[in-house]
């Protein structure tokens, strides 16, 4: 056989002709889309899209951008071992972006004397000293201030950090 007896290949459509058709019918389907949910609030669009992908529903969580604290309070002990004048200027400072929210974590090293001891309880006292920190931090932005407890021994400490959490909810008037 020789090169004569083979069949003449048919001649197709150039190849960068199927590409344009391909994104050219990618943009139609991007903009019916857009046109079928421009009624859908950003958050639903969102929340379905996570849905359809098998995501679970849950908020993300915050978005830590800076910390502070006071450290080494007294064993067994949640009052503050310094003035918290410094830390009530930096989140002051960090308050003047209303899409902050401060999270204050106490927590205790874990030794047997790093307890309450009313009721020998070392999350009590995390939190004891947590509640501390953020009573100074309550003229700053006190709807905006969460109070956790460590999970773990750490420091002798209650520590705040700002934490990205989005706009804040606008009311219409």
């Amino acid at each position: 056989m020789n090169a004569s007896e083979y069949p003449d290949s048919p001649t197709g459509k150039p190849l960068w002709l199927i590409t344009l058709a391909d994104l050219a019918l990618l943009l139609v389907g991007f903009l019916v889309l857009l046109q079928a949910t421009q009624h859908i609030g950003g958050k639903d669009l969102a929340k379905g899209i996570r849905e359809g992908f098998g995501a679970n529903d849950a908020e993300p969580a915050p978005m830590p951008v800076a910390a502070a604290g006071i450290l080494d309070f007294a064993p067994g002990s949640a009052i503050l071992p310094t003035t918290p004048g410094a830390l009530v200027a930096w989140a002051r400072e960090a308050a003047r972006d209303p899409r902050v929210m401060f999270t204050v974590t106490g927590s205790t090293d874990g030794t047997p004397a790093d307890i309450d001891r009313v009721t020998g309880s070392a999350a009590i006292l995390a939190a004891d000293r947590a509640r501390a920190v953020a009573a100074a931090l309550a003229a700053v932005a006190p709807a905006r201030v969460a109070i956790v407890t460590a999970t773990k021994p750490g420091r002798r400490a209650a520590i705040v950090s700002v934490a990205f959490v989005g706009e804040p909810l606008r009311t219409t008037p």
